[in-house]
């Protein structure tokens, strides 16, 4: 019998998520010169931010290949940061076999069919509410919260609690 979601959290030392529909609503504002605009919440750039301080992996693997986005999370201390992989689970290897990261130490977030393979590969699968089903039907665990909405913070807050690494005590020396 496969364990509880919540069993497996405390092995969890890398996070793995994909951006569209992760960090964002997964809609693009296109402008008139063509350029795509997203979303991002606040609150998942802390969530990230806060793990990255404590000692955890995070690689971002997307399909997109937007610039911006890829500054937004170098600036949140990402430096293993995915473009334009359509195969995610291709770059999920290559990332685990560099870093010698055992899946049973990964979660990884994603919301659509080409996040199905990478989601299979590790530890702990999740995606966000608004998910496409066929990825919420794999997952071990399904965020009350949406894409570009605090899914992010949902699940990096719940491993890092299990973990005992959870701040709950604002500072301003955390900001």
């Amino acid at each position: 019998m496969k364990k509880n979601y919540k069993e497996l959290l405390g092995d969890i030392t890398t996070f793995v998520f994909d951006v569209d529909g992760v960090f964002t609503d997964g809609t693009v504002l296109v402008t008139t010169s063509g350029d795509l605009l997203r979303k991002m919440s606040v609150k998942d750039g802390y969530a990230l931010k806060t793990a990255i301080q404590k000692g955890y992996n995070v690689c971002i693997i997307s399909g997109g290949t937007n610039q911006g986005v890829k500054e937004r999370l170098k600036g949140l201390g990402v430096t293993d940061i995915y473009l334009g992989a359509h195969l995610k689970q291709d770059p999920l290897e290559e990332y685990l076999d560099i870093y010698n990261i055992d899946p049973e130490n990964v979660l990884y977030m994603g919301d659509d069919l080409p996040d199905i393979p990478a989601m299979q590969m590790v530890s702990v699968a999740t995606a966000p509410q608004n998910a496409v089903q066929e990825v919420k039907a794999i997952a071990d665990y399904v965020s009350h919260k949406n894409g570009g909405d605090g899914c992010v913070r949902d699940i990096i807050e719940q491993v890092l609690k299990v973990r005992g690494d959870w701040n709950d005590n604002f500072s301003a020396k955390n900001d």
